[in-house]
């Protein structure tokens, strides 16, 4: 179906979301932080990007960001946030993406985020003067 980058520095969360999204038909490759998941990116663009917020080395944002800068493609790819972090839709309006969901989810949230950002194909809609929180 689709080629998936799952992001996250924990393998009790990553290992089984790439099971189930394979399981679906993804093909799904793991990143533990930021900069695997950029040096992932080169090898390849994925249909979508599934990414963390904290993370060692390099958070989601700062990997998000830094696929904005590079402007090698990586702009294009929709990214879906998957957090605990308090006030996650802050996080993902600064970066400009509509797709998130709040650790911890359900699988069907997830099957259902997965498809809608598939679907849509909506890159982020970064911008550096997007620095105020929505209402």
């Amino acid at each position: 179906m689709a080629d998936l980058l799952l992001v996250d520095d924990d393998a009790d969360i990553s290992e089984p979301l790439a099971e189930f999204l394979q399981a679906d038909g993804h093909r799904v490759r793991v990143a533990e932080n930021g900069m695997v998941g950029l040096r992932l990116l080169a090898e390849g663009l994925p249909d979508l990007v599934l990414l963390d917020v904290e993370m060692p080395v390099l958070g989601g944002p700062d990997m998000a960001n830094r696929m904005f800068l590079e402007d090698v493609g990586r702009e294009r790819v929709p990214i879906v946030f998957l957090s605990g972090v308090p006030d996650l839709h802050r996080i993902a309006h600064r970066i400009g993406t509509s797709y998130y969901l709040q650790k911890p989810f359900q699988i069907g949230a997830l099957r259902a985020v997965v498809a809608r950002a598939l679907a849509e194909r909506t890159a982020p809609a970064y911008s550096e003067l997007r620095r105020t929180d929505p209402p």
